[in-house]
């Protein structure tokens, strides 16, 4: 693979590069190459996160295994009683209306047994990074035990929770191509 070069590198911290074989894009959002990834068109495309740009244009990439674009990952913070739990809902769901989080994502307030309480944070497993980052630099803590990942979320969605309150949530600042608009970027994607 083989990158143009880059003016102003370090803008791309933490956006995908997207290798389709004859060509490579740079500055996908996650979003987007999950899109990509489920177009037959281009399953076979190789994807690398920027971790880190320098001034004279060098990257330091992690390869992603395609599939992580389709999980979920999540965070759960458990309650023993609905009020608490509730205040857990109501602060994660202020704290994203203050300031979203850094990709799209659900929120649900939901018992699992009648002595058991889940605030669940759940969103594109690519993210589990940032997710984590946005909620400690907001000091979002419960005062219950709480769990994460994507196994947390299987075995959270195995439970057939009694979801009791549920709330979508956006980055706001984010534009995201998708459908043709998509495709469209993706062929005129920067050429080596």
């Amino acid at each position: 693979m083989k990158l143009p070069e880059l003016q102003d590198s370090q803008r791309y911290t933490g956006l995908y590069i997207v290798d389709f074989k004859d060509h490579c894009g740079v500055g996908f959002r996650a979003e987007e190459v999950a899109e990509l990834l489920e177009s037959e068109q281009f399953q076979d495309i190789h994807v690398y996160k920027i971790h880190n740009a320098y001034p004279d244009g060098r990257l330091e990439l992690r390869g992603i295994d395609n599939k992580l674009f389709q999980m979920e990952a999540g965070l759960l913070f458990y309650a023993q009683d609905e009020p608490t739990a509730r205040r857990d809902y109501h602060k994660l769901a202020e704290t994203a209306e203050q300031d979203g989080p850094p990709c799209r994502a659900v929120i649900h307030l939901a018992r699992l047994r009648p002595d058991l309480y889940v605030t669940a944070l759940i969103y594109p497993a690519e993210q589990d990074d940032s997710v984590s980052r946005w909620l400690l630099d907001r000091a979002y803590f419960t005062d219950g035990p709480a769990e994460g990942g994507t196994g947390a979320v299987e075995r959270y969605n195995q439970s057939n929770p009694q979801i009791l309150d549920k709330k979508q949530l956006f980055n706001r600042d984010t534009v995201v191509l998708t459908g043709q608009n998509l495709v469209a970027a993706a062929g005129r994607a920067v050429i080596r």
